[in-house]
């Protein structure tokens, strides 16, 4: 049961009967007692029965995050009686629910239906948490109410803001495939077809049985393999955690993962997916020449940053023992944290290059930079000493990666997107993968 603010309107109006009669007028108190207490029961009983109210949902199960989602809510009244009242369709505060209480009139036997709009501020599932109906009495004084279970899921997916890099790395990609006439020439690259010399043309290139037949120099084009595989790893410990501007790091690293396999798969390669830390939590694998990208969507939108110390040895076996035997892009997206690093991964790296093409990448932090500039007071230069030694672990990380043989991409947010592509294709343009 609820009360109106009719009912205590009323209330408040019998309370001043009462002061007015004075203490003479004890009966008066009983009156207004007994009239009210008679109002708010006859109006109960005239109120539909909310319990009988029936829902159906229907709307978007799954929507980028910041975009707007549409949700549909029919409300049917079995009831004789018209339900006159409110509909409060609740939601995690995260999900931007607008509005989330609705004024309904409904006659009996109908039904009405009224509409929801999500804008989720978080990645992930957001569950709908129940439906309650206020059914108010004709005289507007009390309701009944009950909260009904109606469930429903929308599923908030990675933004992708570097999908406006796409366009320009497909064209590359097409120069690349031989598609505007700029072929190259790679180790374990396919024969593509036979053209004249040109100045800069590697000289390894030049068909000598061609050039004896014709009268110029001719050489052999070559095109990049297709149909290679590529690994994606997003390291989701403690690292992953960390806030770069106002977005975790794992969160801009999903963002790169996404321009780089929807551009692998553009190119031919099949596209895997692995989030891991002490175990698995995501994996996604290709099968056949289908583009695998909306399913690695779907599989990074409900990953969050675990707080451990990611098990590099665990990671490195499941990557090993994959099923994919053969030579493969391994592409980690993690931090160059020093201490992580020398204690988990350094370790572990022969075993994996020995078999792989690895290729780090890590969100780098541009506060840092800002800070490793000031100066002034003694404050700024121990926050300018400490950015120092941070920049400076970074840089003996990159270099024992690339000791080992690993390739390694270190960005800033707006950056790491767009240099992880250019790494896959320079990589494609070399004939490594």
């Amino acid at each position: 049961m609820a009360v109106t603010g009719r009912a205590v309107f009323v209330a408040f109006s019998g309370a001043l009967v009462v002061l007015i009669a004075g203490s003479t007028g004890v009966w008066v108190v009983w009156a207004v007692l007994a009239t009210l207490t008679a109002a708010l029961v006859v109006d109960l009983a005239r109120a539909p029965s909310p319990r009988a109210v029936t829902f159906e949902r229907d709307g978007d199960t799954s929507v980028r995050l910041g975009e707007p989602a549409t949700l549909t809510l029919t409300v049917s009244n079995p009831a004789h009686r018209t339900l006159r009242g409110l509909v409060r369709d609740a939601w995690a505060p995260s999900a931007g629910a607008q509005p989330t209480t609705h004024t309904v009139s409904i006659p009996g036997g109908e039904r009405r239906r009224i509409t929801t709009r999500l804008i989720p501020r978080r990645r992930g599932d957001l569950p709908a948490r129940g439906v309650t109906v206020r059914s108010v009495g004709p005289l507007g004084l009390a309701a009944r109410q009950c909260t009904h279970d109606v469930p429903w899921t929308v599923r908030a997916l990675p933004p992708f803001h570097s999908r406006r890099h796409l366009p320009g790395k497909l064209a590359r990609l097409r120069e690349l495939d031989g598609q505007h006439s700029a072929l190259v020439r790679g180790q374990g690259s396919e024969f593509d077809s036979l053209r004249e010399y040109v100045p800069g043309d590697d000289v390894r290139s030049i068909d000598w049985r061609a050039t004896a037949r014709s009268d110029t120099v001719v050489v052999r084009t070559w095109r990049p393999e297709r149909d290679r595989r590529i690994l994606l790893v997003l390291d989701t410990g403690r690292t992953s955690a960390g806030r770069v501007g106002d977005t975790p790091r794992l969160d801009h690293a999903m963002d790169a993962a996404l321009l780089l396999a929807a551009l692998a798969v553009k190119a031919g390669d099949r596209v895997d997916l692995l989030a891991y830390d002490r175990r698995v939590r995501a994996q996604v694998r290709s099968h056949g020449r289908g583009s695998t990208v909306p399913a690695i969507v779907q599989a990074m939108a409900p990953l969050e940053p675990e707080l451990v110390e990611s098990d590099s040895a665990g990671l490195v076996s499941t990557v090993l023992g994959g099923h994919s035997r053969s030579r493969q892009l391994v592409v980690l997206l993690t931090d160059l944290n020093a201490t992580a690093m020398e204690e988990g991964l350094l370790p572990m790296l022969p075993a994996l290059t020995a078999r792989h093409l690895l290729l780090v990448a890590a969100v780098g932090d541009p506060r840092v930079t800002e800070m490793a500039a000031e100066r002034g007071d003694a404050r700024s230069v121990y926050r300018a000493a400490a950015a120092e030694r941070t920049l400076s672990d970074r840089h003996r990380i990159t270099t024992e990666l690339r000791r080992y043989g690993a390739e390694v991409v270190d960005a800033d947010p707006e950056h790491i997107a767009p240099a992880l592509a250019d790494a896959y294709i320079a990589l494609k343009a070399q004939g490594r993968l």
